[in-house]
């Protein structure tokens, strides 16, 4: 088991910053069904920790909750949710980083992920319809769909093979794939499809802006630098105070090293090099550099 755990370490510590935003997604998706599980069989509700996770749509409630704008994209409860999620993460993710950067796929989920947050809050307080409704997001598909659509806006052209379908150029998955959250905007999952639409705004953008020459995601990816360099820690600085040696004292340890050298070099031309000591061989490569 722990050479299972040591694996998945080295794989997320090697592997690019797609595989990161996966292995995070999946993480926190196990730490809260696994903390599910014990909060159920004691007889306790998981929805009041989901509650400190997900989105509000109340923006009061947000107030007292502002992390969730962050929390909520990193956050699938069903097993469905994050399967389709992580797929499509990892498929357009591949694709985007043929054209992209990792910096720009990280600084893009992070954007995408606001946006979707912005526009399910603007229509949640500000559309009659959703008026009386208090709403709760969560799920990583706004920021995955602007991955999505900034790939498919670059490179509309590109096509890729879908079972059933053949070869399908990324201009038709992401006009699909817009339509229907478009149509689904009141349907049961209301505040995901607000959220999607969103998310793949913000990747309309991008590839857009990218185009002409700006990267939207380059701000982002500064203050992330920031806050990753502020709370990294710092090596400590030791500084050794040597006390200033006198000739004599010079003269003297100049004299027993230059022994010890001959004194290896005659074992050496007795026995050979094999026949050294770890230290002997240390002092031999240490007066080499000399």
């Amino acid at each position: 088991m722990g050479n299972i755990f040591k694996d998945l370490a080295i794989k997320y510590h090697t592997g690019s910053l797609l595989i990161k935003l996966i292995f995070i997604n999946i993480a926190v998706f196990l730490i809260v069904r696994l903390a599910g599980v014990i909060l159920t069989l004691s007889g306790t509700d998981i929805n009041p920790l989901l509650s400190y996770l997900q989105l509000p749509s109340n923006l009061s409630v947000l107030a007292w909750r502002p992390w969730t704008l962050v929390s909520y994209m990193f956050l699938q409860y069903d097993l469905l949710h994050i399967l389709f999620n992580m797929l499509w993460l990892y498929w357009f993710g591949q694709l985007f980083l043929h054209f992209f950067s990792e910096k720009q796929l990280g600084g893009l989920y992070i954007l995408g992920g606001f946006s979707g947050a912005g526009l399910y809050l603007l229509a949640y307080n500000l559309i009659p319809w959703f008026s009386s409704t208090y709403g709760v997001l969560l799920g990583s598909s706004a920021a995955v769909l602007a991955i999505v659509i900034a790939t498919a806006v670059y490179a509309p052209d590109f096509k890729i093979s879908l079972l059933f379908f053949g070869a399908v150029s990324l201009k038709y998955i992401a006009l699909i794939t817009v339509v229907l959250d478009a149509i689904s905007i009141t349907s049961q999952n209301a505040g995901g499809h607000i959220a999607h639409l969103g998310g793949a705004i913000l990747g309309f953008i991008f590839a857009y802006r990218w185009k002409q020459g700006k990267d939207i995601t380059k701000f982002i990816n500064t203050l992330i630098d920031k806050i990753v360099v502020l709370f990294k820690p710092r090596p400590k600085i030791k500084i050794k105070y040597k006390r200033p040696e006198s000739d004599m004292e010079y003269r003297t340890r100049k004299q027993k090293e230059t022994a010890d050298i001959d004194a290896i070099l005659d074992k050496i031309k007795r026995s050979g090099y094999s026949a050294l000591t770890t230290e002997e061989k240390k002092k031999l490569f240490d007066a080499s550099k000399n």
